[in-house]
């Protein structure tokens, strides 16, 4: 017996574990400490009255023989399937085929499950700073991974260089975790290089109901090529607060092939073996979030997220620290005070203003410097986090 000798090029831990091991240990030290936690991307408002009739329909129907459900579809139901292709075409003017999508239970599983239809010799493009998944599944993969450089001066949003060869190249907008968002050209870009170099894009949109500006993208098929190339994840966790619910979904466009196969029919067939597919209850959940009722209630809890980052902008820009995201994205990424390193400027936060974030050196190389705050927190403890960072800071 061989065990995958690849896990032992990965970090001893995951990021998140680190900044909840530091700080569960400062507050054993510092029992009466008030820990206010903006720091990993979880949301806090519960499940908009839609999403739970929804459930209480499904856990019903459910308890009664006419209406019970076994296994269902492995690549999701097709009334939920239909409301995301509504969805797409309402928002982006993007028309999709039902079986293109593939309901899952989050864009973080299949970021990961999609590798298993790619060879183990590509060479993998990732952004650093970078969501640590995209990183670690390739290394327990064994994947040779290139680096490209996210830095203050492109504003966190590296663009493809031709001297650089990649198969499958990894982008994210808005970003995780600097909340930069591409626009139309830059994608355009990105999809020319793509289509040039006979790569795949794995397109991370988990973040794009938070887009506001017209000039930014919130799916890659708006771009023209888009869909002989790339292969789109997104979520129910941040537009409709599924992240303790888990649902999302992917899209593999039917043209999209490489060495004569459809990548489409092996994901399919990926699903139907490895996977049996989200709940029922859920997916009924999931499509109440696109009735008339679920899209405004959602719209209020987006708001409610929306002008948490304006709070949190707002003190940074009294402070004069510089940052990106925050308006097209729920994260804000700013550049540590006084020239300090992030695990230094996390420590700082957490014994003197009892502020918990997270460091950008947990997300590559590049983030060492820089520091990720949330606007997913209550809206209270949000105001005290940033009149605790200001005072401490004036």
């Amino acid at each position: 017996m061989k065990i995958n000798q690849n896990y032992k090029n990965l970090k001893a831990s995951y990021l998140f574990s680190d900044i909840a091991k530091k700080t569960a240990a400062y507050k054993a030290q510092n029992p009466d400490a008030d820990i206010i936690r903006l720091g990993i991307g979880d949301v806090t408002l519960p499940l908009c009255s839609a999403v739970v009739d929804a459930f209480h329909k499904a856990a019903d129907e459910m308890g009664v023989k006419e209406s019970f459900k076994g296994y269902g579809p492995e690549q999701g139901y097709g009334f939920l399937k239909d409301a995301i292709k509504d969805y797409y075409k309402a928002e982006d003017g993007v028309t999709l085929e039902a079986d293109e999508i593939f309901i899952s239970d989050g864009a973080k599983s299949d970021l990961g499950n999609i590798l298993d239809i790619f060879a183990k010799d590509n060479t993998v493009l990732v952004p650093d700073p970078v969501y640590p998944v995209y990183v670690d599944t390739n290394i327990m993969d064994g994947r040779n991974i290139v680096y490209m450089n996210g830095t203050a001066k492109n504003n966190f949003l590296p663009m493809p260089d031709d001297s650089v060869d990649a198969d499958l190249i990894y982008l994210c907008s808005p970003n995780n975790p600097t909340g930069a968002a591409y626009n139309h050209e830059q994608l355009k870009a990105w999809v020319d290089y793509a289509t040039k170099k006979g790569a795949i894009i794995l397109f991370d949109a988990a973040y794009e109901s938070f887009v506001i500006s017209k000039e930014l993208v919130r799916s890659i098929y708006e771009i023209e090529g888009a869909r002989n190339c790339a292969i789109e994840f997104c979520s129910f966790s941040k537009i409709a607060g599924f992240t303790g619910t888990r649902c999302g979904w992917t899209v593999v466009p039917m043209e999209l092939e490489a060495d004569g196969m459809s990548l489409n029919k092996m994901w399919l067939r990926r699903q139907t073996t490895k996977f049996n597919g989200v709940s029922y209850p859920v997916q009924l959940a999931a499509a109440a979030v696109f009735t008339p009722e679920g899209r405004a209630q959602i719209a209020e809890n987006l708001a409610y997220y929306r002008e948490n980052a304006k709070i949190i902008t707002a003190a940074l820009d009294e402070l004069g620290i510089w940052y990106t995201g925050g308006v097209n994205s729920p994260y804000i990424w700013l550049k540590c005070p006084n020239g300090m390193g992030s695990w230094e400027f996390f420590d700082l936060l957490l014994t003197k203003a009892n502020v918990v974030g997270t460091p950008g050196a947990g997300f590559g190389a590049m983030g060492e410097g820089f520091f990720r705050l949330t606007a997913f927190g209550d809206r209270e403890r949000t105001r005290e986090a940033t009149e605790r960072i200001k005072k401490l800071f004036k």
